[in-house]
């Protein structure tokens, strides 16, 4: 198979397996969507999912959000994790947005990677899921199928994302990069995988990454 080959088998197996696709983080809008990925690095997305109602129950948007302490946020979000950044760039975002952009969660990708704890992956996902633009985030899941597939070198996750662009026709990003992550998680996992359950790694997997895995299951 041709790389083009593959990326149209993926294209069309993840279709099948996921025509309507679930957002993995509880959102309303931009600033919560925003909100919750920045809580996600380093964190599951079930756990965000489960802190996120209690930070929002007390601040929803940005001029709510100043209104608390960073002490009283890191409170709230200690179970995600790295929370003493985390509560300082929740902070100090929510007031970026009211002093430059009316409380607005800003539309492009430079405003974005500006704003304090946020990088290219988190305004990736903001871009593509709160303003629909044309976007390829690339997670660790992604970054594992695209090497286990070989689609990418597994080098870097710039690198898988250079790779990503280039191979997916970009109208298919914004879903791809979803049914790619619920993909990893259902059937080619980092940890317990079973070879024969994952129909896309068993049809166009890495020739090393297939020897490796059928050495395991002997």
């Amino acid at each position: 198979m041709t790389q083009k080959e593959r990326a149209t088998f993926v294209i069309n197996t993840l279709k099948d397996l996921y025509p309507t696709i679930p957002i993995p983080l509880d959102h309303k809008d931009p600033y919560t969507l925003l909100i919750a990925v920045l809580l996600s690095a380093q964190c599951t997305d079930v756990r965000v999912n489960l802190t996120t109602p209690h930070l929002f129950a007390k601040a929803d948007n940005p001029y709510a959000m100043v209104k608390l302490s960073v002490e009283t946020i890191r409170e709230i979000i200690k179970p995600c994790g790295l929370s003493p950044m985390k509560s300082k760039a929740i902070h100090g975002l929510s007031q970026l947005l009211i002093d430059q952009y009316n409380g607005e969660v800003p539309q492009s990708f430079e405003a974005l990677e500006a704003l304090p704890g946020v990088g290219h992956k988190t305004a990736s996902v903001v871009m593509s899921q709160a303003f629909g633009v044309p976007a390829f985030p690339v997670d660790t899941h992604i970054h594992r199928l695209m090497y286990r597939w070989g689609l990418s070198n597994g080098k870097s996750v710039v690198q898988t994302e250079r790779d990503a662009k280039k191979l997916f026709p970009e109208a298919s990003w914004n879903d791809l990069h979803l049914q790619i992550i619920w993909y990893g998680r259902e059937y080619s996992p980092a940890r317990g995988w079973d070879l024969e359950k994952d129909i896309i790694t068993k049809t166009i997997g890495r020739k090393s990454v297939l020897k490796e895995a059928q050495k395991k299951s002997r």
